[in-house]
């Protein structure tokens, strides 16, 4: 079972879902892969946070929408781990970004700042104090991979690169797999993410983020058995497994990733 008690700067630790109905959004998202959502309060106006767990370890978060955001479907949000909070923020402006909310603290559970990377994707930063973010991944029914969709790719890495001291590494796609061009991002000589531009116009920049299933066809019939809608159906990528784009029923759009059919 792969747990985590620590992430390096850098490295995506926490995914979260703002939706405009946290219940259904719950009900959808429980069903799909299994997992215990349990809430709390965390405003004066009878908002709540649900978190979601899998055998009792956090994986992921469900948040209700802010005011300005009415209107607006759901969507899936990522978190770069950062040692130091306030000095990775302090490193954005400089480096051709942009600090949208924060840094504050998030009750004890740690500090948060929302930044804007230069070509537009959003992104949030996480100092850990007692939760360091999602507990349990890798493995059916939890994030496995994030990454990073931007029209320019030079711009972008490099300034994750100037803020977190991440690196990035071309990854030469298999033939057949529709994807250009694809970097990893590296944390201490280990892939924990990636990025390429958009496969398509008209698709703003953002961070994807992927669940892992372990029958992605069953996980597909499944979502749209709750309400959801493919947005893009399975395919399979060489050395990499098979991939599919689904929209929830608030219009959060996640992607499934697991084996190929054919895997040994």
């Amino acid at each position: 079972m792969p747990t985590f008690d620590t992430y390096a700067q850098g490295t995506p630790c926490y995914v979260e879902l703002m939706t405009p109905d946290q219940g259904a959004s719950q009900a959808f998202y429980g069903d799909l892969f299994g997992w215990t959502l349990t809430s709390m309060p965390v405003g004066e106006n009878g908002e709540t946070y649900a978190t979601a767990a899998l055998d009792g370890a956090r994986v992921a978060g469900i948040s209700g929408q802010m005011p300005e955001l009415a209107g607006h479907p759901a969507f899936w949000g990522v978190y770069l781990a950062a040692t130091d909070l306030d000095a990775v923020a302090g490193a954005v402006d400089g480096a051709g970004g942009k600090v949208e909310a924060g840094p504050f603290d998030v009750m004890d559970l740690g500090r948060m700042a929302s930044i804007q990377d230069p070509t537009g994707a959003r992104v949030n930063l996480w100092q850990a104090r007692s939760v360091i973010g999602t507990e349990r991944a890798n493995e059916p029914g939890t994030p496995i991979w994030n990454e990073l969709i931007s029209p320019d790719l030079d711009k972008a890495t490099a300034f994750y690169s100037a803020i977190l001291g991440v690196t990035w590494e071309d990854s030469p796609m298999p033939e057949g797999s529709g994807i250009a061009s694809y970097r990893t991002l590296n944390v201490d000589g280990r892939a924990v993410g990636g990025a390429m531009p958009p496969m398509m116009e008209g698709i703003p920049p953002h961070w994807n983020v992927y669940f892992n299933v372990s029958d992605v066809t069953a996980a597909i019939a499944k979502a749209e058995s709750l309400g959801g809608t493919v947005l893009a159906p399975a395919f399979d990528v060489p050395d990499v497994g098979r991939l599919a784009g689904v929209t929830d029923p608030q219009g959060g759009v996640f992607w499934l990733m697991g084996p190929s059919p054919d895997a040994a």
